[in-house]
């Protein structure tokens, strides 16, 4: 969508203007298509790499869960171990027989069955920063980059991008954010063409689509252009072969910025609204005062409750729309850090704040994706940059920890299934240990058919050392 400002002010969301394409605007330059798509060879390589040429067909969304959550009252609560280390929020019996889920996790533990939870997982980082989605074991690229360099930038027949971030501004622009703690949109040494799209946020695409005009100029010539809008898109609809016509970068443009499958993926008015009430985690907003125990952040943790439903949603429609990784932060890097230091909550209002809208936004998720018949095709990744300490602080927090970290998976036509095993107290794994190398691998097993591409000879050695790395082992 492309964005008029008056040189002063953006209009609001409602008041944007979505064109059909840049020919015969006067006066509205700064937009190209090397801008607005990247490269052309990374626009190419949607039609070199297509669905018989390497890809899977499948979507993966990753939720980032910044902070660090605890694995103690998520996905591996240790009912049995000692008042100082189990968690403090208690377990949930779960529909598999001798699995139990952290007492927040109500909805998901009806479920359990369809989840892959990974007990022995480590991503040995003890500090806040976005590994594993882009770090060393990424080579600090966004892995949705990896499935671009291979599916292309963008989608040649309808411009939606293949790589995309998601914060909470896509679906609330009230709430404040996003404060990663790093590059989110790191492409590495695969080149700024394969950067993720980042609506609602502050991504080199909506940059480049940003035309800026005097105040005056604006609104005394709102009209015309309108009129020259509006001609265009007629002109476009009666002339011969249309969009047809075009060359494959232009068909994207117009697409882009007609607003197609990208404005329509992007705006939930198009969804049942049914659907989106399901999703809707806002309630949770008003379930504590976090002000009393948050200095000054109480304003990330309500924008987490409220929007996190929604996001998963939004990345819902973004792959089926055909983007390939959906990568979803919270917005702000602490909102699972729970220390209890006056900073940061405590584990017990904490999993309030965070766990509960979790809980609820997945469950939501998994609901809709089975009812859709997706289960197969959208694969969803949920884990942190590391996990907290097996004992209790004095506070009633848990600290950092890199020896082990909760993580769960869910569709891309895996089984539910429980892998690996921690030692007694939590902190480490007791069976063979999981790393983000072994993530990454089977992210990228997933949206890509690497048979088929080793086959081919087209493996770029980028991705060819990513995929290398042994795959979790998980049922399929």
């Amino acid at each position: 969508m492309l964005t008029i400002y008056d040189g002063y002010r953006a209009l609001d969301r409602r008041k944007f203007l979505s064109i059909g394409g840049l020919a015969g605007l006067s006066g509205l330059g700064g937009l190209t298509l090397s801008s607005l798509l990247g490269t052309s060879n990374a626009a190419s390589a949607a039609d070199s790499f297509s669905s018989d040429k390497g890809l899977s067909g499948k979507s993966v969304i990753f939720l980032f869960q910044q902070g660090g959550p605890s694995q103690l009252e998520t996905f591996d609560p240790k009912p049995e171990a000692s008042q100082a280390t189990r968690t403090v929020t208690g377990v949930n019996a779960t529909n598999v027989p001798g699995v139990t889920l952290g007492s927040t996790m109500k909805r998901l533990s009806t479920m359990a069955d369809k989840l892959a939870i990974v007990r022995s997982f480590q991503t040995n980082n003890g500090g806040h920063n976005i590994h594993p989605v882009v770090g060393p074991d990424s080579e600090q690229a966004n892995i949705g980059a990896y499935y671009g360099r291979i599916a292309g930038a963008t989608r040649v027949a309808t411009g939606m991008p293949t790589n995309a971030i998601l914060y909470p501004a896509a679906v609330d622009t009230e709430v404040p954010g996003p404060s990663a703690r790093g590059d989110l949109t790191s492409t590495g040494t695969l080149g700024t063409a394969y950067k993720p799209f980042v609506p609602g946020g502050k991504g080199d695409l909506q940059d480049d689509m940003k035309v800026k005009l005097p105040h005056d100029r604006f609104f005394g010539d709102r009209k015309a252009l309108l009129k020259q809008l509006d001609r265009l898109n007629r002109e476009m609809d009666s002339a011969a072969g249309g969009v047809r016509s075009m060359d494959e970068l232009q068909q994207q443009a117009y697409q882009l910025l007609l607003g197609g499958g990208v404005s329509k993926a992007l705006d939930l008015s198009h969804e049942d609204p049914r659907v989106v009430k399901r999703y809707d985690t806002s309630h949770f907003v008003q379930s504590h005062d976090w002000r009393q125990v948050s200095r000054g952040r109480a304003g990330y943790y309500t924008a987490n409750a409220k929007c996190m439903g929604k996001l998963l949603l939004l990345a819902r429609r973004l792959c089926e729309a055909g983007c390939g990784f959906v990568t979803i932060h919270a917005g702000y890097s602490g909102v699972w850090d729970m220390h209890a230091d006056g900073n940061n909550l405590n584990m017990t209002d904490g999993m309030q704040a965070v766990g509960q809208s979790f809980d609820h936004a997945i469950a939501a998720f998994i609901e809709d994706i089975e009812a859709r018949g997706l289960q197969d095709k959208i694969m969803l990744v949920t884990c942190g940059e590391m996990g907290r300490t097996p004992r209790i602080n004095r506070n009633g927090g848990r600290d950092h920890w890199s020896k082990l970290s909760p993580l769960m998976m869910y569709g891309g036509g895996l089984k539910g299934q429980v892998i690996g095993q921690s030692t007694r107290d939590g902190g480490e794994p007791a069976t063979t240990n999981f790393t983000p190398k072994n993530l990454i691998s089977s992210i990228l097993h997933t949206v890509l058919d690497v048979a088929k591409l080793r086959i081919i000879g087209n493996m770029p050695q980028q991705v060819s050392r990513l995929v290398d790395a042994e795959p979790i082992p998980v049922e399929g």
